[in-house]
């Protein structure tokens, strides 16, 4: 195929056929994403109506993304997806429109024949419609999408196949549209505009402007032309009057702003947009009240400023709730962000529970009224709202519209004279419901509408997350509670002295455990061990290790065979996670320790004198590694007075501190210390964390004999009888 340019490409007929596609449905707007070679990415290939610019998220998007997206799900399903406003975006598609945070209805159809999938095609409806697609409207769309996949059958068949994303440096193409009423670009402007000024093309390039516009811009006619209105006007070079220009061309709603010509001239500039571009009218303001401009739907939007600052706490928070671990963490964030942005007084966040009112965070409110709600049967607040369990939020800028809505609770007085109530639905389950209270009438715009029912979804996500990590985190620590020794044995001729200090961040729980074993009248065992993790599992198999070992001392096994009897249990067990353990017999007739180790840190030992070092061990290898491994054992004199200090790497290991450095300012603090055990302890855990954070769980064992056993009887008589 030709015409009298030359040679007709694939590229050829899908711009005209996304262009007629677009006009004859009245679109503001039309793209064609294709996928891939690979299958896995879908790649913009061309775009009409609005910049590609514009809509930099559907440059690239990866067909596998978790997260719900109405292009991944036209194409994966292979049906239409109506979206019928920013608010239904929101709601159904919460990253989509955090990222694109437009009030517009749109289409997405795929591009499929047989059993090939191409792609899809996504249109921009005008805002002049109807919430709902008439049937000849979803024919026109999946007819365009059917079109479209036999040109790129076609092309395939006959050796034409297109690549989209083979080329590292490829852009969408920019397909121009034509305006209904054609003609030069003075024609489209006094079309659109009531009078006069100039015409910006959809990225904002000046194609027509008159002369005394240019004269207010304080620029001339030929500097101005073919030039960005941002470029050619240094003063206008700003983000916030960007964002207006970028609303007006993707929402296609006149809007308006006020812009300060130094050095005090303000200009009032109101922006027209169609399909084609837009026109500007600017006037100066004198001292008098900025012209009105129509606003298509009857609701004023949000001001830029105010939206730009909605939005940077919006993404502030998003960012700020990937890192908040606990329920508590995620009700700080979102009252301290909602409340600030959006201006409100009040905030609280409830969860039903056996079909009651729990309050898990609020600001604002008087505390008896918090008090009061508290455990309240769940209609008494929100009485006949749907929200809670079908997600559909609502937003009641008076007293009387919730009056309306909510008749069984007339009579609730909170304080509050509008409020925003917003349904936390998680995998289609309700697990709250978030409210923003306003002392005064407040009419919420579609802006405000739009974010916050995408920050619903962020909250539902971090709240649900967070939840979780609370349940687990108690299950950890009831585990811990009852695996780890609650009291150590007293056993006469032996001081200890024991800490476990955990994490200062996340679980704030792991695998650290120690044991002091009473073995005979003369005899003891003490044990201190790491399982790698910080988690249930890692707590789970710390006490199994514990008990292993426990019976395996009782039992009369040598230090040696007891690791090497507790690392074949856990070979068989194939727990999937490592545990270094330090075992020591204590003989304290003779004065002395038998020492094995499976990988862990060797003890300090302090002598009588107070002199320190560390005791050399040949370590075998962690535990559930090598189930023939061997653990060699290391006898160690014990004299009166000696302490043995037993310890997990917490003590020893802090982030960016060198490890040699740390074990000599311990060997230093442990000779220095008094001789009280307790005060021992605390000293060596203060010079390990003297921030008082501990990156990882921390536990400590000090031994110390105490005197010399001659007395036999006397012994057994102390020890009573002995298990």
């Amino acid at each position: 195929m030709a015409d009298g340019k030359g040679p007709v490409t694939v590229q050829d007929l899908l711009d005209r056929t996304l262009s007629r596609t677009v006009e004859s449905l009245g679109a503001s707007a039309g793209a064609i994403v294709l996928l891939e070679p690979d299958g896995e990415v879908l790649t913009l290939e061309a775009i009409a109506g609005v910049p590609p610019e514009f809509l930099r998220p559907l440059r690239h998007v990866r067909l596998t993304t978790a997260a719900p997206d109405p292009i991944i799900e036209a194409v994966r399903d292979r049906h239409l997806v109506w979206v019928s406003s920013g608010e239904d975006l929101a709601r159904r598609y919460p990253k989509v429109a955090l990222l694109l945070p437009y009030s517009r209805a749109s289409a997405v159809a795929p591009i499929a024949s047989g059993r090939a999938v191409w792609g899809a095609l996504a249109l921009m409806m005008s805002s002049k419609r109807s919430s709902e697609l008439t049937a000849g409207e979803r024919r026109a769309i999946t007819s365009a999408g059917d079109r479209i996949a036999t040109l790129l059958q076609h092309a395939a068949d006959t050796g034409q196949r297109l690549q989209p994303g083979s080329d590292s440096g490829h852009r969408p193409r920019f397909v121009p549209l034509t305006s209904p009423a054609r003609g030069d670009a003075a024609t489209q402007f006094a079309t659109r505009l009531p009078e006069g000024g100039c015409s910006l093309d959809p990225r904002g390039r000046i194609t027509f402007v008159e002369p005394t516009a240019a004269d207010l811009l304080g620029e001339s006619v030929p500097h101005l032309l073919g030039a960005r209105l941002w470029d050619a006007v240094p003063w206008l070079n700003d983000p916030i009057y960007q964002h207006h220009h970028r609303d007006a061309v993707i929402s296609q709603l006149p809007t308006s702003f006020t812009a300060l010509r130094p050095p005090d001239t303000h200009l009032h500039l109101e922006l027209y947009p169609d399909r084609t571009g837009l026109s500007v009218r600017i006037s100066p303001t004198c001292g008098r009240h900025s012209p009105k401009v129509p606003n298509v739907g009857g609701t004023e939007p949000m001001a830029g400023s105010a939206r730009l600052e909605a939005t940077h706490h919006l993404v502030h928070l998003a960012g700020a709730l990937t890192e908040a671990a606990t329920v508590r963490d995620v009700v700080d964030l979102v009252a301290d962000h909602l409340l600030l942005s959006f201006r409100a007084q009040a905030f609280l966040l409830l969860v039903p529970e056996a079909g009651r009112i729990q309050v898990i965070g609020h600001r604002g409110y008087h505390p008896e009224f918090v008090d009061h709600l508290d455990h309240q049967p769940l209609p008494w607040y929100i009485p006949s709202v749907p929200g809670l369990t079908t997600g559909v939020p609502s937003f009641f800028a008076s007293r009387e519209e919730r009056r309306a809505a909510c008749p069984a609770g007339a009579d609730i007085d909170d304080g509050m004279a509008a409020w925003a109530l917003l349904p936390l639905i998680a995998s289609g389950h309700p697990i709250g419901i978030c409210v923003l209270g306003y002392e005064r009438p407040h009419s919420f715009t579609p802006d405000e509408r739009t974010i916050l029912i995408t920050l619903a979804a962020l909250i539902t996500q971090a709240l649900d997350r967070a939840r979780q990590y609370d349940a687990e985190h108690r299950l950890a620590h009831g585990l811990q509670d009852r695996l780890l020794p609650q009291t150590l044995p007293a056993i006469p001729g032996l001081d200890v002295a024991a800490r476990y200090l955990p994490a200062s961040h996340g679980m704030d729980i792991g695998g650290d455990f120690y044991d002091l074993i009473r073995l005979t009248t003369t005899e003891a065992a003490a044990v201190i061990g790491d399982v790698q993790g910080h988690n249930v599992s890692a707590a789970g198999l710390m006490g199994q290790v514990r008990t292993a070992v426990h019976a395996y001392a009782i039992a009369g096994a040598t230090p040696g065979e007891v690791l090497a009897r507790t690392n074949r249990l856990l070979t068989d067990l194939d727990p999937d996670l490592l545990t270094s353990c330090l075992y020591a017999h204590l003989d304290l007739s003779h004065h002395s320790a038998h020492l094995a180790s499976a990988g862990h840190h060797p003890p300090f030992l302090r002598h009588p004198d107070t002199h320190t070092h560390i005791v050399p061990l040949l370590p075998g290898p962690l535990l559930g590694v090598d189930p023939a491994a061997a653990y060699p054992t290391t006898e160690v004199a014990l004299p009166p007075g000696t302490v043995l200090a037993l310890y997990t790497d917490g003590l020893i290991e802090t982030p960016g501190t060198d490890l040699d450095t740390n074990i000599t300012k311990l060997t230093a603090t442990l000779s220095q210390a008094g001789d009280l055990l307790d005060g021992i302890a605390d000293a060596l855990l203060d010079q390990a964390t003297p921030s008082g954070s501990h990156a990882d769980d921390t536990a400590l064992l000090l031994l110390r004999i105490n005197y010399t056993l001659h007395d036999t009887d006397r012994v057994c008589t102390v020890f009573g009888s002995v298990p």
